[in-house]
């Protein structure tokens, strides 16, 4: 079980044939590393099954090779188009998972320099085509772990700055807190080549070109997003786990955010995410350890709102009414109100 989805296998991956399995998509949602937070958003697991479908359908499409298989409905696994309501089970091509050991305080990835084929590749590979506020780069700016030269930049950006060309960033996937790492350390710790990792980084771009075009059809701006890739028995990238949806992706609509970054907006004004912040800052591996404040609840029209943000993007993503909300547009004006009214700014 994840925080936002339960993973249930079917068969089992082995050294040189792929298994097959399910995400359950729950209405669980997470928040800075944390973990199921206090609510749930109703609607929520069936709107990401919807939208990460619809993606690796037109991923797929375009040749590109995915873990995808279908939707399941009344036992049946289908295509989009074929679906009679929306669900929330989602079949795959299942990878083995290696996990790093962790030795005395040090994850060891030893493990990628043996093994050829048939697992998940242990990073989050993120794009960037701007730098909104709540961007992790800048933190990582002023504590120095990037450079403004590795940005092509000659002075420290403005939050809200749109890229000329998008970036590619890369992060640990498997260990207790996401950790960012170069490409040279990227490459490393996962035993990939100079072109495998250029690979990905064009796969990457291409997912990137074609979220943004499909989401600039709701008015929406794909600030930035997430993807994560496996390789096939044969070592060919494959797109894995999900993409595109409201928990990969951070959009915007006239600078109100649409993703879960509205749920973050509210928490870093809380006692909770200050604890957890300092948490970080002194241990990477146990920080949850030392945080003994709870996460508090969302307000309750606030939950609701967000809950509606989910389904009716899947609703105008795919031109299709799954869910009974209003238009996208009506809702995010609400939440701006709903901002405003908690003395916060969207």
């Amino acid at each position: 079980m994840g925080s936002v989805k339960d993973v249930v296998v079917l068969r089992e991956a082995g050294v040189s044939e792929p298994g097959v399995g399910r995400f359950i998509f729950s209405d669980r949602y997470s928040v800075f590393d944390w973990g199921e937070m206090p609510d749930h958003l109703l609607g929520k697991g069936k709107s990401l099954c919807i939208a990460t479908a619809y993606f690796f359908e037109k991923l797929e499409d375009m040749g590109i090779k995915t873990h995808y298989l279908g939707v399941v409905e009344d036992g049946k696994v289908k295509r989009l188009k074929d679906l009679k309501e929306p669900q929330n089970v989602l079949e795959f091509k299942l990878l083995r998972v290696l996990r790093p050991k962790l030795v005395s305080g040090r994850y060891d990835y030893s493990i990628y320099r043996s093994e050829r084929g048939n697992f998940l590749i242990p990073l989050e590979v993120i794009y960037r085509n701007s730098l909104p506020e709540g961007s992790s780069v800048f933190r990582r700016l002023k504590e120095g772990s990037l450079r403004l030269e590795d940005l092509g930049f000659k002075e420290m950006p403005e939050p809200g700055r749109i890229l000329e060309r998008p970036i590619v960033d890369f992060s640990t996937k498997l260990e207790a807190t996401d950790r960012y790492l170069s490409w040279r350390e990227a490459m490393d710790i996962c035993a990939l080549s100079e072109m495998e990792l250029n690979d990905i980084k064009e796969i990457t771009l291409a997912v990137d070109a074609l979220i943004t075009k499909e989401v600039e059809r709701l008015g929406l701006f794909n600030e930035d997003g997430k993807v994560e890739f496996g390789f096939d028995e044969g070592r060919n990238l494959v797109l894995v786990d999900a993409l595109g949806t409201l928990d990969e992706c951070r959009f915007s609509y006239k600078g109100v955010p649409v993703s879960k970054e509205i749920a973050r907006i509210y928490y870093r004004k809380t006692d909770w995410y200050k604890e957890v912040a300092d948490a970080k800052s002194k241990d990477r591996v146990n920080w949850k350890s030392l945080v003994k404040v709870s996460p508090p609840k969302l307000p309750e029209r606030l939950a609701k709102l967000i809950s509606q943000v989910y389904m009716a993007y899947a609703n105008e993503l795919t031109g299709r009414d799954w869910f009974d909300v209003p238009p996208l547009r009506e809702i995010l004006k609400e939440i701006e109100g709903a901002f405003e009214s908690y003395g916060e700014g969207a």
